[in-house]
């Protein structure tokens, strides 16, 4: 049948249509291939195509002194102009790519990867940690800016401030106050990169003080946790407005709420004592006083105790980005 539509001078597609055969069948049984063994053979490379000279000769020219560290368009915009015409662009292209040079042909600066922070500290006033937060001003684009730092042992807040915008000189008296009213230099002041924390006034400050500076790496808050904890902690608050009516304002309410968070929030991470009790040494006393508490319950009503309640412990040590393995860090 598909015999007789083809010598009816009927084309391949249309009978293939009508005897519901596809073409890939009918060139298959017409052109029949046997089981290959071994590689294809090569192809026979088109006329126009470049001989292997011609091809050595190009890459010479892409490589030469002059011409090594341009983009391949601009050598070939080059040698354009000189009077002299090799091959088209894209064989360029190809001709570098089949090199192995199809990269960047420009020296280009590369930069070593950031080290990451590991700081611990095994007591209050050793590690502090600072960051700044935009609160939201009257009117839309207005922000104030609040500064805090945190001792991450205790998660006391040492030192704040609500200014009308983020500047370097403002960071660094902020720091230099609340290092003076701790009584006390910290090891390590550590912070993320924004502008006032890598500024050069509180550099110097820092260094005149014999404290040592640490930096998050790029793009990576989890490197300065204790700060972005705090600020959610702060910005969660049932009555943490949407706005602030004026400056004074948004000082009041942080005013409010650091000395709650300081003296009355009971916090997770430290045994569910308040900042204050870790910062100045009163909390065992208190774990003391709890333990005691419920053992007196457990007293009296023996029978809803499987065993002896323990009140919470203080942790040993606080970690920023505490090492899996064997790794060298900075002890306090």
């Amino acid at each position: 049948m598909f015999g007789e539509l083809r010598d009816a001078d009927i084309s391949v597609q249309r009978a293939c249509t009508l005897t519901g055969i596809s073409r890939a069948t009918y060139y298959r049984r017409a052109k029949p291939v046997g089981p290959r063994h071994g590689p294809w053979r090569a192809r026979t490379p088109p006329p126009q195509a470049l001989s292997t000279a011609e091809r050595d000769q190009v890459l010479a020219v892409l490589n030469s002194p002059a011409y090594a560290d341009l983009a391949i368009p601009q050598v070939w915009a080059r040698e354009l102009d000189a009077g002299r015409y090799h091959c088209s662009m894209s064989t360029m292209y190809r001709i570098a790519r089949a090199a192995g040079q199809s990269r960047e042909r420009r020296r280009l600066a590369t930069h070593p990867p950031r080290v990451r922070p590991e700081l611990v500290a095994t007591g209050p006033g050793q590690v502090w940690s600072w960051d700044i937060t935009a609160l939201k001003g009257p009117v839309k684009g207005v922000w104030f800016k609040c500064y805090v730092v945190i001792d991450i042992y205790s998660r006391y807040v040492t030192g704040w401030l609500v200014a009308a915008g983020e500047d370097a000189v403002v960071a660094r008296d902020f720091l230099a106050t609340a290092v003076s009213r701790n009584g006390i230099e910290p090891h390590t002041i550590h912070a993320d990169r924004g502008g006032a924390m890598v500024s050069k006034p509180v550099s110097e400050m820092l260094v005149d003080l014999g404290v040592l500076r640490s930096h998050s790496r790029p793009r990576t808050s989890n490197d300065n946790p204790y700060s972005e904890a705090q600020f959610k902690t702060m910005k969660y608050v049932p009555d943490f407005p949407d706005r602030f009516g004026s400056l004074a304002d948004a000082r009041a309410f942080c005013d409010g709420f650091f000395t709650a968070y300081n003296h009355e929030h009971r916090h997770s991470g430290i045994g569910w004592h308040t900042p204050a009790s870790v910062h100045y040494g009163t909390a065992e006393q208190i774990r003391e006083q709890r333990q005691a508490t419920l053992d007196a319950a457990r007293t009296v009503h023996p029978d809803r105790f499987n065993h002896r309640p323990r009140a919470p412990k203080l942790p040993n040590e606080a970690w920023i980005n505490q090492p899996t393995q064997q790794t060298q860090t900075v002890s306090i």
